[in-house]
């Protein structure tokens, strides 16, 4: 990191820190070291890294002509604005204390994983020989409650070089799956990482089977067998669960097929013996471009002879005995033989 400690014009090179606060832009070859920090921690820094940099007089004046604002005990942030999703997560890992990592959820986002998912807290995770620091359950409305856990299981290879440091992505997603509100944002999380290729299913299976005791540790190795066979989605996932609670053979996932132009599309479920087709259509198939996308993706598939079952994702739940009966006299039609 460039360092310019001469009190020459001031002590940062006549640079006036607080009017120079943007993280998003590289600070100059001759920068002073507190713009260094700010830029590579995203504007945020512990009060004792600002007081090493400038005076405790002058971080006072900071804070109280509103320049900089507290986020947490010891953690600042070198601007008035709202904190940003990134000024959070550095927020998290320094309130934390030394040895802090950012993990879960959080982690994962920062690893690219996409999805609606709730993020209601920040998780962190410290060695567990470190007492855990003590952080505040409620604030102002655009920071995170913070969730620290202690561990004693955090190899290297489940810590992942970054700024922040933060977990590794399959560390990242079984422990995200853990701490989930509801099973099946868990399913969904493990899910989604692997569909969008930010984890391969066997790294996920490493992970859990490394960690011997942790929540939902069988539900998360489901997950991840079922997504190695190409259930890449709650709905294939249900669907695969309800064909073997039922005796019915089960599919093959993401069969892909060139459309009349040539371009790859992937079947949900195909049975390729039977010839029959299952498509699970989730909320955006009701969309008027997907609806019309979809009917003429159907009638494709009829002309080369297969048969199409077409279910909404939400029956798979609420009335799978009405999907099993149309599967299971599909499958007959089709010459499927219980």
């Amino acid at each position: 990191m460039p360092s310019s400690r001469s009190d020459a014009g001031g002590r940062f090179g006549g640079l006036r820190a607080q009017d120079r606060v943007t993280p998003d832009v590289v600070p100059r070859r001759d920068a002073g070291e507190i713009e260094w920090i700010l830029f590579e921690q995203r504007g945020v820094l512990t009060t004792a890294q600002a007081r090493e940099l400038l005076t405790p007089s002058k971080v006072r004046h900071l804070l109280a002509t509103g320049r900089w604002r507290r986020l947490s005990r010891g953690v600042l942030l070198a601007s008035g604005s709202e904190v940003t999703e990134d000024q959070a997560n550095w927020m998290a890992v320094l309130a934390a204390g030394p040895g802090a990592v950012l993990a879960g959820l959080a982690a994962a986002r920062c690893g690219g994983l996409r999805g609606r998912f709730r993020r209601a807290v920040t998780d962190v995770l410290i060695p567990a020989g470190r007492r855990a620091v003590e952080l505040p359950r409620t604030g102002p409305i655009d920071l995170p409650v913070v969730r620290v856990h202690r561990t004693t299981l955090l190899p290297e290879q489940d810590v992942q070089a970054g700024r922040p440091r933060r977990t590794s992505m399959a560390r990242s997603v079984v422990d995200a799956a853990a701490w989930a509100l509801e099973d099946d944002e868990a399913r969904s999380l493990v899910a989604a990482a692997c569909q969008q290729r930010r984890v391969l299913p066997e790294e996920v299976t490493e992970v859990a089977l490394r960690l011997p005791r942790f929540r939902r540790r069988s539900l998360v190795l489901e997950t991840a067998r079922l997504a190695g066979g190409g259930a890449t989605a709650l709905s294939e996932i249900d669907l695969v669960k309800l064909c073997a609670r039922h005796g019915l053979p089960t599919p093959d996932l993401q069969e892909r097929r060139k459309d009349a132009a040539g371009r790859n599309r992937y079947l949900d479920a195909y049975w390729r013996r039977f010839q029959l087709h299952v498509e699970v259509d989730g909320a955006h198939h009701m969309d008027e471009r997907h609806w019309a996308a979809d009917m003429l993706r159907q009638n494709e598939v009829w002309l080369q002879g297969d048969r199409v079952l077409r279910f909404p994702a939400w029956l798979l739940r609420s009335d799978p005995a009405r999907v099993v009966t149309q599967l299971r006299a599909a499958l007959g039609a089709a010459g499927w033989t219980e």
